[in-house]
């Protein structure tokens, strides 16, 4: 079973960069995909960027193409989210997710070990 630790969110003004980190244990890093999702309070989760096993594939969410890019590094079971020219439409809990499979997806239903979240609050 995966254990999932996300880090980096907080507080950044309209414009503003922040990075977050999700630290994996308990299953064999390089061999699953790896995703993003977001939920903003009343609404419902949605998917913000996935990542292959090795990073060969990724996939963003049209609302945030060009402004988001996740990466990992398998020799430190870590993916990121950088995440810049934040909006206030960013406000949300993020979520990381380990995939099903060693490839990149675009749904919540192909992922089975989610991390507690982060908040990320962006100030207009």
């Amino acid at each position: 079973q995966v254990q999932l630790v996300e880090s980096g969110g907080g507080l950044v003004q309209a414009g503003g960069s922040l990075r977050l980190s999700c630290a994996a244990s308990g299953r064999t890093f390089s061999t699953y995909g790896m995703g993003w999702f977001r939920q903003a309070p009343g609404k419902e989760r949605e998917f913000v960027a996935a990542i292959s096993w090795n990073g060969g594939t990724t996939y963003y969410a049209t609302s945030v193409k060009g402004r988001f890019t996740t990466s990992r590094e398998n020799a430190k079971n870590t993916v990121y989210l950088q995440m810049n020219s934040l909006k206030p439409e960013d406000t949300a809990f993020y979520y990381c997710a380990a995939g099903t499979t060693g490839g990149a997806t675009t749904s919540a239903h192909e992922y089975d070990g989610w991390g507690q979240g982060t908040q990320v609050t962006v100030s207009s």
